[in-house]
């Protein structure tokens, strides 16, 4: 029986964001603006999250980048 919480994509906030990718806030926020980063999620009036699974994928697009096999 699967659980509620592996029905629902997972988030990060801000700070775990900025751990995972090593980019500071405004990089993310810049980053965004100019597309070339996923684009958070709001929860609420003033708080938002990005989804754990594109910035996986924002990681794996940028080694394979860095390593000459650029993905679309």
């Amino acid at each position: 029986m699967s659980s509620i919480a592996s029905d629902f994509p997972s988030v990060s906030r801000l700070p775990a964001v900025k751990a995972r990718t090593a980019l500071s806030r405004a990089t993310i926020y810049n980053m965004m603006a100019q597309g070339k980063f996923p684009r958070a999620v709001a929860l609420g009036p003033r708080a938002v999250a990005w989804l754990d699974s594109e910035i996986t994928e924002w990681i794996n697009n940028r080694v394979s980048a860095s390593r000459g096999q650029e993905q679309s």
